[in-house]
């Protein structure tokens, strides 16, 4: 059964796309069978991946009930596009709908290890389902002044999902990303996530640079398009499977990966 990961976060801005393309690349190339799921009715993940901006069934489809999520796969990827704000309005009126990705995840056939969600910038509906669908949380924050209020708010919809409907759900980590560690201020964005959340904190910290809005333009994983950015990915890749239960060997092949890229 595939462990399923949320990853969210307050706002747009924090790389959080980018995060589940680069992660899921680090995955499937050390032989993590991983499923990516666009949750975001913007649809940069499916951009990110290439796919073709009409491809059906999607996500709406899945959650709206007209088509099963095994339908929906395409190239490893749940896509999304727009339609996915007019199933996030229909969910709104339906009972249980907190549970309706859950249900239609559940479907799955178990050809899986990993499961990541990419979940919109916003703490909404859909935020919701991929938290009661999920077994963890992976917050991401970017290095700015508001980077712990951020994450707080982040956390209190994790503990309500837990709370309410999902007791399994921990916290797998707080990511800080696109951050210049040469700045006083990205430092102090660091420091500030460490004093409140301590080792939940990732040590891997992503580099800001204008190479990843390049890689995603080009519909390229960065980890091929600079592979020096990558290195840091594939680093934290190691951290997330150190975190889970059962994925040793799949570590030791991250820790090989790493060692490619940074030679």
């Amino acid at each position: 059964m595939a462990y399923t990961i949320a990853v969210l976060s307050q706002k747009g801005g924090t790389g959080k796309t980018t995060a589940v393309r680069t992660l899921a690349d680090a995955f499937r190339r050390s032989e993590v069978r991983t499923l990516a799921v666009d949750l975001d009715p913007q649809g940069n993940l499916s951009d990110y991946f290439d796919l073709d901006p009409e491809v059906a069934p999607t996500i709406a489809d899945v959650l709206a009930g007209r088509a099963k999520a095994p339908e929906a796969i395409h190239s490893d990827l749940i896509p999304a596009n727009l339609s996915l704000a007019e199933a996030e309005l229909m969910l709104g009126g339906k009972m249980g709908r907190e549970l309706t990705l859950r249900r239609a995840l559940a479907e799955l056939p178990g050809e899986h290890d990993l499961i990541l969600i990419d979940c919109p910038p916003s703490l909404g509906l859909l935020t919701v389902n991929a938290l009661v669908a999920a077994d963890r949380a992976l917050v991401t924050a970017e290095a700015q002044y508001f980077a712990l209020q951020g994450v707080e708010q982040a956390m209190e919809v994790v503990d309500l999902a837990r709370d309410s409907l999902n007791p399994e759900l921990g916290l797998l980590g707080v990511l800080l990303n696109l951050a210049d560690m040469r700045t006083v201020h990205s430092r102090e964005a660091l420091a500030s996530l460490q004093e409140r959340f301590g080792g939940q904190v990732f040590e891997t910290v992503i580099r800001a640079s204008i190479a990843y809005a390049e890689s995603a333009e080009r519909a390229r994983s960065i980890l091929d398009y600079r592979p020096d950015l990558g290195a840091d990915y594939i680093s934290l890749a190691g951290e997330v499977l150190d975190r889970l239960p059962g994925f040793e060997l799949a570590r030791q092949r991250v820790l090989a990966l790493d060692a490619g890229v940074r030679t």
